[in-house]
């Protein structure tokens, strides 16, 4: 069996001795394949010494998470850009808009979002979506840039079953991370109507833990019980979901 976390922070973890841990934990759990998102310019160094420590398992991005577009993004933009020749990225993320903590940045926060997108249409890599309460504001911009060069991942999908088929028709994956887990989500509704042709798995650890952990750091590791919980929902087994998931993610990041 062969799962994919396609959303992990794993480099936050600095102890070598812990990080071993982590590692071998997936290893355990047949989770074989991680994808690391940086946030910000100083990120970048952490996800690619983590890479070259683990060349087997981990697959880095890069991009401006929107939560660090403040005055001056340009020029932390252009920082992390200048990392690019140093190692073989897969997509562009995680990129996008979040009006949860600050609503006084969309502008520029949409500035920053089409930015990249077009970074990405540059590179033919994907792009991995953060969207916190802007699917409306995520989804025009989607639309207005739509084609084929324009394809990716909505990171930590929580939306709607409406939602989920606009993602999906814009011929993007849904990425399903613990919050499937939570019992009073309402995302386990909205995944048994999803096809697992378009489901990623993630953890975006250490955040969002799944049940039975939640309230503790998230590992990747843990990608074991969502993958689970969707097999649940779609009345199959874990190697199914597994397969198709893995499958999914293959499809995404051409690796």
């Amino acid at each position: 069996m062969l799962l994919t976390d396609t959303h992990t922070h794993l480099y936050y973890e600095t102890d070598n001795t812990k990080l071993d841990g982590l590692i071998q934990r997936c290893r355990e759990n047949s989770i074989h394949r991680l994808f690391l998102p940086n946030v910000d310019a100083t990120s970048v160094p952490k996800v690619y010494a983590l890479t070259e420590a683990y060349p087997d398992m981990c697959f880095p991005m890069l991009g401006l998470h929107p939560c660090d577009v403040k005055a001056g993004w340009e020029q932390e933009l252009d920082e992390i850009k200048s990392f690019h020749n140093q190692h073989k990225i897969y997509a562009i993320g995680e990129i996008g808009i979040d009006l949860y903590w600050d609503k006084t940045t969309l502008d520029i926060q949409i500035q920053a979002f089409r930015k990249q997108i077009a970074w990405a249409k540059l590179l033919k890599l994907p792009i991995v979506i953060h969207c916190r309460d802007a699917f409306d504001q995520v989804f025009e911009v989607l639309q207005q840039e739509q084609g084929e060069d324009l394809r990716g991942i909505f990171h930590c999908f929580t939306g709607t079953v409406e939602q989920a088929e606009q993602v999906v028709a814009l011929g993007f994956y849904l990425g399903i991370g613990g919050v499937v887990t939570y019992k009073n989500s309402g995302l386990d509704k909205v995944v048994e109507q999803v096809d697992l042709k378009h489901i990623v798995l993630e953890t975006d650890s250490p955040y969002l833990t799944p049940v039975p952990y939640r309230g503790k750091p998230n590992e990747s590791s843990y990608l074991i019980y969502v993958a689970q919980k969707v097999a649940d929902l779609h009345q199959t087994d874990l190697e199914t979901v597994a397969t198709t998931t893995t499958e999914n993610s293959k499809k995404v990041f051409g690796v």
